[in-house]
Parts: structure tokens; C-alpha cells; sequence
């Protein structure tokens, strides 16, 4: 299934599920009302307390009475726990960036505040020189996972979503570390809705591609990951607590302005498209201010 954090005409926050076709949207009142379930006002009480279990068992109740494109979709998850993101996780990447991959995960984390909507601007400081972009599959924890085996790590994922990790270079090579160049407020345009597990057999198995102004700058597949999202999973639980809401962006492939030999880093007005299989599309202006 697909769950959408949305917005409506009467600017009320609300959640529903997505059409297959993700065309379509049934909100949170209407599968209420449709299936007689009391579900939560809280999508993340509804995603992991076990409400979308028990509507699962009334889909076929579900009518889709809404348009997609009436509605404003934001960010999936409002306020995760954390937002793991990893570095050089793609070895063509890595490569482009004259790196040996690393055989643990290399992480740092944003802030909450960076998270964005999946089709809101990305307000750039002025100050910033070298602007880029990074698509990334992310993982939604499911349950708190502590000390995971990699057999069983997978069992922790609720589901995928793309995750952008826009980049400042200039201020992250001056830095010599991310946060900062990365965490700026608008920098994590997510989305558009989180698709569960179930609809994906292999995580591992996805085509991902990046288009700046209609140009294709990235293209790639989950398959190039240096460690795969059980690995990802099993290595970060040894050392916290995974818990449920958190995101986890599994790193981006090769394409990235940075690694270019002339950069096209994006200037003011441009507009940045990710597509990752089976997940949908987010595409986010870039306004500098």
C-alpha cells in the first residue's frame, strides 16, 4: 500500500492511502467511514501501532473519491526520529569520487527541519556557491530494532520513499564533514507518499534516475549499493536503536554535479526530478534567497 501525509482544500493535515495507479487517494475520515475502523489522526500512530494492518483486511472496502493532484502531499513522515543518511554507499559513486567504498556504514545525520515536501521548493541561501543534488531510496523503520541479524533485518522495514539530499559542497568541503552543508531547513524533499514493503520484493532491484531541467544526470540501480539495505540495517542497530519512524537514506549513485568535470551545480530556478522505481516521482524548484 501507499500511505500519503497530505494537505486538503481546507488546509487541514491529514493522511490517506494512494490508489495503486497513484492517481487516486482515499483519505484518513473516508476509510473511517468506509470500513468502520477508528483510525488514529496520527499517521504514525496508524503506520505503526497496527491500524494499516487492520485496514489491509478491508481494502477491497476502499473507494478512491479523490484526485492526487487536488491535494498538497508533504512530507511522509512528520517527525522521525532520526534521519540516518549514508556517504559513498554506491560504488560508481565512490569511484567518481576516488574512493575505496568503506565495508561499514559511513553516516551522518539531518535534521528534521531539513525535511521538505516532495513537489515544495528547496530555498537556497545566497551564500551557497556550489548547490547539488543526490537521489537516494530511503528505508522507513518499522518497529524498534536493536542488534539485528542481516537474515532477519529486513523484517524491521515498514517501507521506501525517495529521499533528495540536497548538498551544499562548499560549505561540506570546508566543513570537512556534512552536516552542516547538508541539514540546512528545505535540504530533504521526501516522498511522495511511503510505499510498503510488501509492493517491493527486492529493495535491491530498483532504477533510479535523476533529471535536472529535463537533462538526465543520474542513472542507476539499487543494485550498485556497496552494502545493501540488510547490511545497512543489521551494522547501524549494533551500535543505536533503531525505532519506528526512522529514516534511513541508503547514499546516491553516480551523477552527482560534484563529481563532474565541468559542475552543473544548480542555480536559481532550476528544477530537480527523481524517479525511483515502483516509488513514484518528487520534483522540487530550486529558489535561491
Amino acid at each position: 500500500m501507499k500511505i500519503a501525509r497530505i494537505r486538503d482544500s481546507k488546509v487541514q493535515e491529514t493522511y490517506g492511502i494512494i490508489s495503486e495507479d497513484g492517481k487516486q487517494i482515499v483519505t484518513r475520515s473516508e476509510i473511517q467511514q468506509q470500513t468502520g475502523i477508528p483510525v488514529p489522526p496520527n499517521i504514525k500512530d496508524f503506520m505503526f501501532r497496527g491500524w494499516l494492518e487492520e485496514v489491509r483486511e478491508h481494502k477491497s472496502k476502499l473507494k478512491y473519491g479523490h484526485k492526487v493532484s487536488d491535494l498538497e502531499l508533504l512530507a511522509p513522515i512528520p517527525n522521525p526520529p532520526k534521519i540516518i543518511c549514508l556517504a559513498f554507499n554506491y560504488f560508481d559513486h565512490a569511484r567518481d569520487a576516488g574512493l575505496t567504498p568503506s565495508d561499514e556504514p559511513v553516516i551522518f545525520l539531518k535534521p528534521r527541519t531539513a525535511l521538505n515536501n516532495p513537489f515544495k521548493d528547496v530555498i537556497c541561501p545566497s551564500f551557497v556557491t556550489r548547490l547539488d543534488y543526490e537521489a537516494e531510496l530511503a528505508v522507513i523503520i518499522g518497529r524498534e530494532t536493536k542488534k539485528v541479524p542481516e537474515d532477519k533485518a529486513l523484517d524491521s522495514v515498514f517501507g521506501y520513499m525517495i529521499f533528495h539530499d540536497v548538498s551544499a559542497r562548499d560549505i561540506q568541503f570546508k566543513d570537512k564533514q556534512f552536516t552542516r552543508g547538508k541539514g540546512i531547513d528545505t535540504f530533504a524533499p521526501c516522498g511522495p507518499w511511503i510505499t510498503t514493503k510488501d509492493e517491493i520484493p527486492d529493495p535491491q532491484k530498483l532504477n533510479i534516475v535523476t533529471k535536472v531541467n529535463g537533462e538526465v544526470r543520474q542513472n542507476s540501480s539499487s543494485s550498485n549499493m556497496v552494502l545493501p539495505i540488510k547490511r545497512i540495517i543489521s551494522a547501524l542497530s549494533v551500535t543505536m536503536t533503531l525505532e519506528p519512524g526512522d529514516i534511513i537514506s541508503t547514499g546516491t549513485p553516480a551523477g552527482v554535479a560534484m563529481s563532474m568535470k565541468e559542475p552543473k551545480y544548480l542555480k536559481d530556478g532550476d528544477t530537480v526530478e527523481i524517479t525511483i522505481e515502483n516509488l513514484g516521482t518528487i520534483r522540487n524548484r530550486i529558489v535561491f534567497r
